[in-house]
């Protein structure tokens, strides 16, 4: 009896609130010799702890019972399991050999919806409370994520060894992008993580809306530029020469003066429209050549925001961007310089980004952040003038937000009379084109009808 006391031990009872399998968060107790048992506990139950604590309760651990049957039964036993446990352990060879081959080697493309889809899930568990390693380990064990557990996974382990998120992600997959992962690390800078991933996620959809508005704005106006180059096509290589057959036979028929400039344009293109059509190529690959040289790449983002249409909605992109991040960073208690050259870095325009530089070194100097912006000629004097309000009252972060709300509705404003003018432009450029060769034909064929009947 007292080696029995001897060898039993008191177990502490511990309450936890872990994660299950679905991501969701279960609570529960349950008792344990020390805190690596209980974690050991949950580990074997396929749940990730979120906190675990103990609550002073003791309880006595059971003695083992002593097995009461004969030890030929228990040899027996051990036989089988002798001989089974190689059958086992092939099987289990072969399902973890199944799993290496199904998960993807290298850095991993991600499609534009799963980029959507982590920063969401992700922002939603860090706002949550949970912390960055627990919420992508429940992200890891999601069931219907394909691709996303992997990059979780990988994204976590590159966390638990030490690297910060920003640079995970920029080693686990390149879809991620340079403005996703100076956002995260200016999110991680400033203790602002779960707000800026939601922002990035607005953002993000966003894109994919307008670029889904886009291609169902152009799938009409497509069906009629492929119907209106056929259309001219048909009259170029088989109406206008029969035509001119016709009056080339009649007495005194003339063909119109516009007729004869397009039929000249016709056997031009005819003749030449392989070699325009190689200059055509070697243009596109020369400008992307050039456009893609990092020396001229400031010149192209200069030339980007002086295009009609494409440069407003550039430059209010630009203007929201900077004054959300701005706002989350000084918000979160950043300095402001600080915050500026995380800014700067989330900035893919590099001549905006070269304003911002001449920026950091001017509040860097000493100046305030609405003298700055005055002086580098990047910002729209309404901003400006947001910008000079927040400080005189204290409170720039929220100037800075509220700002952004009000050129977020001007870049939807902007995007919208974009959409707005695509199928009325499309439409006029067909008209003209398919209604001035019909109305050359048509011409043509009553001066000659004019002629035949005058004769």
């Amino acid at each position: 009896m007292g080696k029995l006391t001897k060898e039993s031990k008191e177990m502490a009872s511990f309450a936890y609130k872990a994660l299950n399998s679905s991501g969701s968060v279960v609570k529960g107790e349950l008792s344990a010799g020390d805190r690596g048992e209980a974690l050991r506990q949950l580990d074997r139950k396929g749940l990730q702890p979120v906190s675990l604590t103990m609550d002073g309760s003791v309880k006595p651990k059971a003695a083992p019972k002593k097995s009461a049957k004969p030890a030929s039964t228990r040899r027996g036993k051990a036989e089988v399991k002798e001989k089974t446990k190689p059958v086992r352990q092939k099987a289990k060879a072969k399902e973890k050999k199944d799993e290496e081959e199904d998960v993807p080697t290298g850095p991993i493309k991600l499609k534009g919806a799963d980029i959507v889809l982590f920063t969401e899930e992700l922002s939603d568990m860090l706002s949550a409370g949970l912390q960055l390693e627990p919420a992508l380990k429940a992200m890891e064990n999601r069931q219907e994520l394909g691709n996303l557990k992997v990059v979780s996974s990988r994204i976590r382990e590159l966390v638990r060894d030490g690297n910060s998120f920003s640079s995970a992600l920029k080693r686990v997959s390149p879809s991620f992008g340079p403005l996703y992962c100076s956002l995260a690390a200016a999110g991680e800078a400033s203790g602002a993580l779960d707000t800026i991933l939601e922002a990035q996620a607005n953002y993000l959809k966003t894109l994919a809306d307008l670029k889904g508005r886009i291609i169902l704005a152009l799938i009409y106006p497509c069906f009629l530029i492929i119907a209106g180059i056929g259309v001219g096509f048909i009259f170029v290589t088989q109406l206008i020469p029969q035509l001119t057959t016709l009056l080339a036979a009649t007495p005194g028929a003339e063909m119109p003066l516009a007729a004869v400039f397009l039929m000249g344009v016709t056997a031009f293109l005819k003749k030449w429209w392989l070699v325009m059509l190689l200059t055509l190529v070697s243009g596109l690959i020369f400008f992307k050549a050039w456009k893609d040289n990092p020396k001229n790449q400031p010149t192209w983002d200069r030339v980007k925001l002086t295009l009609p249409l494409v440069g407003r909605v550039v430059e209010s992109r630009f203007y929201v961007q900077f004054l959300e991040t701005m706002a989350n960073l000084v918000g979160n208690g950043l300095p402001l310089l600080r915050s500026l050259e995380l800014t700067r870095d989330a900035t893919q325009n590099l001549h905006l980004r070269d304003k911002l530089e001449d920026m950091i070194e001017m509040v860097g100097d000493g100046r305030s952040l609405s003298a700055s912006m005055m002086r580098v000629q990047a910002f729209s004097p309404l901003l400006i003038d947001m910008v000079t309000v927040g400080e005189q009252t204290g409170q720039i972060d929220k100037a800075l937000r509220k700002a952004a709300t009000r050129f977020d509705k001007e870049l939807d404003s902007a995007l919208q009379r974009i959409m707005a003018l695509i199928m009325p432009t499309i439409l006029l450029i067909m008209a003209l084109l398919i209604g001035t060769m019909a109305y050359l034909m048509i011409t043509a064929i009553f001066n000659t009808m004019q002629k035949m009947g005058g004769r």
